[in-house]
C-alpha cells in the first residue's frame, strides 16, 4: 500500500480525513488542523511544515498520521529544548526533526488515525526510513493516548516519557454547590469567596458557540488571545484568520464565554467541545481583575460541564494552582525516535529517571487536592 506524505491538508476532503477519526474529539479533525494551516498560523517562516503521513489503498485513505517538520521546539508542551542544546554543543544537528501532535494545543488524543491497526501501524514502521531519507534528527509523538500507548511500547526505538497535567471530573454534580459540598470545609470557603470577589466588580458571565458571534466579537477574542502572550513580550502563535476559519469549518465544536462589566466586554475564555468533554484553550482579558482568571478559566468552565452534562474538564496544560481548585494529576505519554545512537542512550538514560519522577510527583500532588476524606 503505498504511503506518501501531504503538505495541505486541504488537498483532501474533509469528509475523507475525518471518517479515520476514532472518536470526536475537535483537534483532529480536517477543520481544526486544515485551519491552522489555511490561517497562515503554520506560514514559511514560522518553523512549522506540514507534513502528514497517508497510506492509500485502491484510491482509497486507509490510514492517517498528522505530523510536522519543525526547525524548532515552541508550540509542543513537551520540552526537548535541553536535548537540542546538548546537540548543539555536541555538533549534532537536531534540526529539523519530525513532531506528530497537533500544534500548540498539548491535549492527550488520537495520533494513529486508522480504522485497520494494520494500516496504521504501517505508518508508524515507515517512519524510520523516512527520517533517514530526508534527515531529520527523530520523530516525536506527543500526547498519545492510551490505546497507541501499547503499540508504542512494542516498536523498537521509540522512548517513552511521562507528563503531568491537571483535569477536572464531573462526578456526576447536580450544580456548582454540589461539587463544593465534596471539598473539604476551607477550600470551599476559598472558592466561595474567589466567586463572590469577582461578582463584586460587577462582572457577569456570557456562554456563546462558535456560531452565534460576529466578527467584532471575534476581534474581541482575538485581542485578548494575544494579549496574554504580548504581556509577556512574545508573538502569538495564532493568526486572527485562524479564529474565523475554524468558526466557518466547525462552529458547533466552539464554546466561548465573556466576562462582561456594565455591559462591556472585558475578558474571555475559547474552549472547544467534543466526546464527553470541554477543552479550555485560550484565555485573556484587557484589564487587570482581581480572581478573574480563575473564574472565567476554572469555574465558568466547571459550572459549563456540570450544566451539560460533560464528564471531563481539560483546562489546559501546567499550573499547580488547579489542583487546589479540583484538578486531579493527570499522566500524559510521548514517544521519542532519535536516529543518532548517543543522543539516543542519552535521553534514554535520562527519561528513565524523570518517569520516576514524574510518578512520585503525579502521587505526591494529590495530596493537595481539596475534597473532603471518607468519613470526614
Amino acid at each position: 500500500m503505498p504511503i506518501k506524505t501531504l503538505t495541505r491538508l486541504d488537498s483532501l476532503a474533509p469528509a475523507e480525513w475525518d471518517a479515520l477519526l476514532p472518536h470526536a474529539q475537535p483537534f483532529l479533525r480536517h477543520g481544526f488542523l486544515s485551519a491552522l494551516e489555511a490561517s497562515g498560523s503554520l506560514a514559511p517562516g514560522s518553523g512549522w511544515q506540514a507534513e502528514h503521513f497517508v497510506l492509500e489503498e485502491g484510491g482509497q485513505l486507509q490510514a492517517a498520521l498528522p505530523a510536522y517538520r519543525k526547525w524548532h521546539s515552541y508550540g509542543e508542551y513537551v520540552f526537548d529544548h535541553g536535548w537540542a542544546d546538548a546537540c548543539r554543543r555536541a555538533g549534532v544537528r537536531y534540526y529539523p526533526k519530525l513532531l506528530c501532535a497537533v500544534p500548540f494545543s498539548p491535549v492527550t488524543g488520537p495520533r494513529l488515525l486508522a480504522p485497520r491497526l494494520d494500516a496504521g501501524l504501517a505508518l508508524l514502521k515507515a517512519l524510520p526510513a523516512h527520517l533517514q531519507a530526508e534527515e531529520l534528527s527523530g520523530a516525536h509523538l506527543n500526547f498519545s493516548e492510551p490505546a497507541l500507548d501499547a503499540h508504542m511500547a512494542s516498536l523498537p526505538g521509540w522512548l517513552e516519557r511521562l507528563g503531568c497535567q491537571y483535569h477536572w471530573h464531573n462526578r456526576g454534580y447536580r450544580d456548582f454547590q454540589d461539587f463544593l459540598d465534596a471539598l473539604s470545609s476551607r477550600k470551599r470557603k476559598q472558592m466561595r469567596k474567589e466567586r463572590e470577589q469577582v461578582a463584586g466588580q460587577g462582572i457577569d458571565f456570557t456562554w456563546h458557540q462558535g456560531g452565534e458571534l460576529a466578527e467584532a466579537q471575534w476581534d474581541f477574542v482575538y485581542a485578548c488571545y494575544a494579549n496574554t502572550y504580548e504581556i509577556r513580550g512574545q508573538a502569538p502563535y495564532l493568526t486572527r484568520a485562524f479564529f474565523s476559519l475554524l468558526a466557518e469549518r466547525m462552529p458547533e465544536a466552539i464554546r466561548v464565554v465573556f466576562a462582561v462589566q456594565h455591559g462591556r466586554p472585558v475578558a474571555m475564555a475559547f474552549s472547544l467541545v467534543g466526546d464527553g468533554c470541554l477543552y479550555g484553550r485560550y484565555w485573556g482579558s484587557l484589564a487587570d481583575f482581581d480572581r478573574l482568571h480563575f473564574e472565567t478559566c476554572f469555574y465558568q468552565g466547571m459550572d459549563y460541564a456540570i450544566g451539560h452534562g460533560l464528564a471531563h474538564f481539560d483546562a489546559g496544560a501546567q499550573g499547580e494552582h488547579k489542583l487546589i481548585r479540583g484538578f486531579e494529576p493527570t499522566l500524559t505519554r510521548s514517544w521519542h525516535y532519535l536516529l543518532h545512537p548517543g543522543l539516543r542512550n542519552a535521553v534514554a538514560e535520562f527519561l528513565e529517571q524523570e518517569r520516576a519522577g514524574v510518578q512520585a510527583y503525579a502521587e505526591q500532588a494529590r495530596d493537595a487536592l481539596p475534597y473532603r476524606q471518607a468519613g470526614a
